[in-house]
């Protein structure tokens, strides 16, 4: 059985009509060599027919330059694996029948796509239908990308990107549109009264911290020397370090620094010491982001934040951040300031996008009612993804954050299963936003009243 290389949706169905006997194809999406295992197409096709699939992928080996074997496994194709970055691998066994309806309505512009028109393909090629994952190693193919996770995980922000990403949120909003999974237009504005606020203070600035006692200190200092026309505090949650980081904490002698010490028997992640956070007696009207290896890039940051929230109602404002080294050197790509957003489109887009930005504020009341998710990794993205469906998000371009990358970053060097962890849990939480939505969609079709954020353009009291 021939693989095929993939080069547009028009040449897809070309090579499928040239075929008509077959009731699979082989698709490959790159130009390195790749070595099949002995029956590895028998297995594809096996598992195609057992399970009766639109799409069927396999783990694969990669081969290093210096000829040593590295396991590639991937994860499960699910209704939220939405990204446009998904693996599957160096090729992909499809069902000739299922592409050929899929592609039917297709126009030029679709095949004229810097992909191809793969992503809006395997977008519809997913509705209604499964993808197939097997978890043995069935090919190998040559190593070419040696970056680390942490040099990696922003080319989707990349602006020499920028007209990729436009023509694949197009196709993400077609299929969004498709699955009746849109977004409701109308959002809930905000209205604030401050008469409850805890002594007085409007905004907290809140860090997260486990072991980090080389950089917590730089973000503590930014925070408190934030000028502003209002009072705030800084919250920082430190859970159980052991490397001298509660210490320094506790030498930091300033009325605005609260600091909750966890012990580690609550086993929370990063998200359950944001819970911690908004839900003290300290906690400001506002709570504004500052991870504890990063700093402020101004002393007005939290005031610029602040001022974002009355300007809209907004029930999250999010900021754009630079990229730099450890001592504050910029690196590529730069400014990461997610201009793809738009309030008309940005709750959809959110879903393909493996981030909304920093910093990242919030309305203490809102997020009381929902909490953040106990983990340590997307537990930011799975907030401001809920909130993005009913609520107005704010956003800054400028940049007003410095986001550094150094060799202790929690990120900066994941093997292969642990960026499939992320990822896995990511495509959870889209999943969990694609149903949500439908069904809210659901119910206001059919006049049921839908909750928050389902009636219209409303305002709303905190």
């Amino acid at each position: 059985m021939k693989i095929h290389r993939f080069k547009n949706v028009e040449n897809l169905r070309e090579e499928i009509c040239r075929t008509p006997l077959e009731q699979y194809i082989l698709v490959s999406f790159t130009d390195r060599e790749i070595h099949l295992e002995k029956h590895a197409v028998r297995r594809l096709r096996q598992v195609a027919e057992d399970t009766d699939v639109s799409m069927v992928y396999a783990w694969y080996r990669e081969i290093n330059a210096d000829g040593s074997l590295l396991d590639h496994p991937l994860i499960q194709y699910t209704p939220g694996s939405v990204r446009d970055d998904f693996d599957f691998g160096a090729f992909v066994l499809l069902n000739a029948a299922d592409v050929l309806t899929a592609t039917e309505d297709f126009s030029e512009d679709d095949s004229d796509y810097m992909d191809g028109g793969w992503y809006a393909l395997r977008l519809r090629l997913s509705q209604g239908r499964f993808f197939q994952m097997i978890p043995e190693y069935l090919y190998t193919v040559e190593r070419v990308d040696y970056r680390k996770s942490g040099e990696k995980q922003h080319d989707y922000v990349d602006p020499r990107n920028i007209h990729y990403q436009a023509e694949m949120e197009d196709a993400l909003y077609q299929h969004l549109f498709e699955i009746d999974a849109l977004a409701p237009t109308e959002k809930i504005q905000l209205t604030f009264h401050e008469s409850q606020l805890p002594g007085g203070v409007r905004a907290s600035v809140v860090i997260p911290v486990r072991n980090r006692v080389d950089t917590v200190g730089d973000a503590v200092k930014s925070a408190l020397s934030q000028i502003t026309d209002f009072e705030f505090n800084v919250i920082v949650v430190d859970n159980a370090s052991t490397d001298g980081t509660r210490q320094l904490l506790e030498n930091i002698h300033d009325p605005r620094l609260h600091l909750i010490c966890l012990d580690g028997s609550e086993h929370l992640g990063i998200g359950g010491c944001w819970n911690e956070a908004v839900l003290c007696d300290k906690c400001g009207f506002f709570a504004i982001q500052l991870d504890s290896d990063d700093i402020y890039a101004s002393e007005h940051t939290l005031q610029i934040m602040v001022d974002k929230f009355y300007e809209g109602g907004y029930a999250a404002v999010i900021g754009s951040y630079f990229m730099t080294d450890f001592n504050l050197h910029p690196i590529p790509p730069g400014l990461i300031d997610h201009r793809e957003w738009t309030d008309e489109n940005g709750a959809n887009n959110a879903l393909r996008i493996n981030g909304f930005g920093a910093p990242r504020g919030y309305v203490r009341d809102v997020v009381r009612e929902i909490l953040f998710p106990n983990v340590s990794y997307g537990e930011d993205y799975a907030m401001c993804l809920r909130l993005s469906r009913n609520y107005r998000i704010g956003r800054i371009f400028d940049g007003i954050y410095y986001c550094r990358r150094w060799t202790g970053n929690s990120d900066a060097s994941l093997s292969v299963e642990k960026v499939n962890e992320h990822n896995a849990y990511k495509d959870f939480v889209r999943t969990n936003e694609l149903i949500a939505r439908i069904h809210s969609n659901e119910r206001n079709s059919s006049g049921i009243p839908t909750g928050e954020g389902n009636t219209g353009n409303e305002s709303s009291s905190v």
